[in-house]
């Protein structure tokens, strides 16, 4: 399955990093950043969360939430965030359903599963706004901000 721009953005219930479950429809009246990434610590993932994490404020100003999805169990993120002093939460997909309905469980090029690096832009009504996929680190959170500040501010 896959969403489109302009449909209602499929809702999920995940465990956060800071222990408490998750819903998206928790952040009905906000902006959300959903981005998938596969791993903690790896190089990528490392950048993009920092970038994320260095332009977290200007998010805020937008009145935008960032929510950071990965398979890796709460323990990982904790360290990640630990870390990397991230002020936003990750959550835990290891059965990667959430990642399925989104459409970025993908079989990569070594012949197994895992996430296509994706971010999803939800407005305040939880419609998916804009999606990006197949997202090269460099310059996508800059994109994503300029996005929310001339379409949802």
């Amino acid at each position: 399955m896959t969403v489109e721009a302009g449909q209602k953005a499929p809702d999920f219930k995940l465990t956060a990093s800071s222990g408490e479950t998750v819903k998206l429809s928790d952040y009905q009246g906000k902006n959300v950043v959903l981005y998938f990434y596969p791993k903690d610590m790896t190089p990528g993932c490392t950048t993009e969360a920092c970038d994320f994490r260095d332009q977290h404020e200007s998010f805020e100003e937008l009145d935008a939430v960032i929510l950071g999805i990965s398979p890796d169990p709460i323990d990982s993120h904790k360290k990640f965030i630990d870390k990397h002093e991230l002020p936003f939460l990750l959550l835990a997909d290891e059965d990667h359903k959430v990642a399925e309905e989104y459409g970025v469980w993908k079989l990569k090029k070594n012949e197994t599963y895992g996430i296509e690096r994706s971010t999803f832009i939800i407005d305040k009504e939880g419609n998916l706004a804009e999606d990006y996929r197949k997202v090269k680190v460099e310059g996508h959170v800059e994109s994503a901000l300029q996005y929310i500040r001339e379409n949802l501010a």
